[in-house]
């Protein structure tokens, strides 16, 4: 029976739920290991909500992910399905009721490399992905559209925590963002340690989120998740541009799209008592504005 990571139960996720899906987890994996003819292969990987076990089947390496069952797992095993391993880890099975997902196995994270490969390979991602939306996803503009209106009393219940004028301006582009330009498969979990090293493509991506609507969405988590290793503002618009001409973004859009959701995960890590993430955005918005 395998021992689930001191690291992995301390995630603050734990700390006011799951306990019991934490208590029986290493007896449903050796369950699911059982049902699927698995056998243990490595040492167990963690994120914050699931566990990742290097398995085999029949010489074949694989990996089973454990997290809890719910809505969130068809839900990814559905993304999966959907961008059927392009630029996408290649779904081999499923219990979603289980929590379980059987995935390709893959390599070392992509944060081990240096930062302008980590953006280029974004960038490509970003576009690879780019497919014909499933028309049951959500949308970037009614994401946009139903959180826009939320921000000033949010900034209001904060004690109006920064600048007026950058809720200002994401309240506008929040607007202009509610009518999509372009309609297209979205990830919206989109980021360098979600991706993995590949076999069948050189760099996969993990524990994707299937929206529709303007791959412009998730630039700013790209930016604000790598902007401490970006030094000043002209860094982190020359990153930008980086990854808007890998991807083949628009320009405007793209920075649209970063002004909006950095004032949005501003209120929500200060919502969530967040120290060093309010840091980050205030260090893009003065970038971009």
């Amino acid at each position: 029976m395998i021992e689930l990571p001191a690291s992995f139960l301390a995630m603050p996720r734990w700390w006011s739920e799951g306990h019991e899906w934490l208590t029986g987890l290493p007896a449903a994996v050796e369950a699911q290991c059982d049902f699927w003819g698995l056998r243990a292969d490595g040492d167990v990987l963690h994120g914050s909500n699931a566990i990742v076990l290097p398995v085999l089947r029949d010489g074949v390496r694989l990996a089973l992910r454990m997290s809890p069952p719910g809505a969130e797992v068809e839900d990814q095993a559905r993304a999966l399905r959907w961008w059927a391993g392009r630029g996408v880890v290649e779904l081999v099975d499923a219990q979603p009721d289980h929590g379980a997902l059987l995935l390709e196995r893959l390599g070392e994270p992509l944060t081990e490399q240096p930062l302008d490969e980590v953006l280029g390979v974004l960038g490509q991602l970003i576009r690879r992905l780019a497919v014909a939306p499933d028309p049951e996803s959500r949308s970037t503009a009614d994401i946009a559209r139903v959180r826009g209106v939320q921000l000033g009393p949010e900034y209001e219940r904060l004690g109006r925590p920064f600048d007026p004028a950058y809720l200002r301006a994401a309240e506008r582009i929040a607007d202009e963002l509610s009518t999509a330009v372009t309609d297209l498969a979205v990830n919206g979990d989109f980021h360098a340690d979600q991706v993995l090293r590949g076999g069948r493509e050189p760099w996969l991506m993990v524990d994707p989120v299937l929206y529709r609507g303007e791959i412009e969405y998730d630039l700013a988590r790209v930016l604000w998740t790598n902007v401490d290793a970006m030094p000043t503002g002209g860094a982190i618009l020359e990153h930008f541009g980086t990854v808007v001409e890998t991807a083949g973004l628009d320009r405007d859009r793209a920075r649209a799209w970063v002004v909006y959701r950095t004032v949005d995960y501003w209120l929500w890590g200060l919502s969530a008592g967040l120290t060093e993430d309010p840091v980050r955005c205030a260090r893009l918005l003065g970038t971009f504005l």
